[in-house]
């Protein structure tokens, strides 16, 4: 979990278990189990009091960026993450810059008692630190943003060749008050049939040819789907806007 910058070409899946069980049996046979092969990532996206910047994600722009903290069950650390997509006729890459903090450390960020940028001169790991550091910085300054959603789920990851990475996400569940790094029993599941799973695939470049053959034999097809596109309409919908 220690990677600071990557791009990548990335394509989402909402697939059922049968589809995940057979696409599977190739995985087993031309992957590898990720480090952090099952673990329970907890997101918590940063917006505008109008939710402006999931708006636009919604718009499908070609350029889009999201500002969120990501920590990992039983990990104590924080990862404040810039998102950026860019979205073309011929392109669909994502570039991902963040910080690493501690929750204490994240915790004080949020109440305002200490920057980022302070935190990053303080616990520097490289060289880009202090950059993306200034980014966030910009960022939450420059829209006024603030902790919003908490989107959390079980994760399964693997890792193939050309740093091919296939992950599927369950239990999808969410919420939009007591924004901590904690389940609750009130937490709400987005996919009231709780069949379905997110798949996504990640790869430098084109997908290998076995890949696409499981994929069109399973009848998966790529969608534009969003986790927090789609809960943010969910919230609208219960706040009966």
């Amino acid at each position: 979990m220690d990677e600071k910058i990557f791009d990548r070409v990335e394509k989402k899946y909402v697939i059922n278990k049968d589809q995940k069980a057979e696409i599977m049996r190739v995985i087993d046979k031309k992957m590898s189990k990720g480090k952090y092969h099952k673990s329970r990532v907890m997101n918590i996206y940063f917006d505008t009091d109008n939710y402006d910047l999931i708006i636009k994600s919604i718009e499908k722009p070609e350029f889009k960026q999201k500002l969120r903290a990501r920590s990992y069950g039983g990990y104590d650390k924080v990862f404040l993450e810039i998102k950026t997509k860019l979205r073309g006729k011929d392109v669909n890459v994502g570039y991902k810059r963040r910080v690493l903090i501690t929750k204490k450390d994240y915790d004080n960020f949020i109440k305002g008692k200490i920057d980022i940028i302070t935190l990053a001169k303080a616990k520097i790991e490289t060289a880009d630190d202090i950059q993306i550091a200034k980014e966030v910085d910009y960022m939450v300054k420059y829209f006024d943003l603030k902790p919003k959603i908490l989107v959390y789920y079980d994760r399964t990851s693997f890792l193939g060749e050309d740093s091919l990475r296939i992950t599927f996400d369950e239990n999808l569940k969410y919420r939009d008050k007591n924004l901590k790094f904690v389940r609750n029993s009130k937490d709400k599941h987005y996919f009231y049939d709780e069949k379905n799973i997110i798949m996504e695939i990640k790869a430098a470049g084109v997908m290998p040819l076995w890949l696409t053959k499981t994929l069109s034999k399973i009848e998966a097809y790529p969608t534009s789907f969003s986790k927090i596109g789609k809960i943010y309409e969910l919230i609208r919908k219960e706040q009966n806007v």
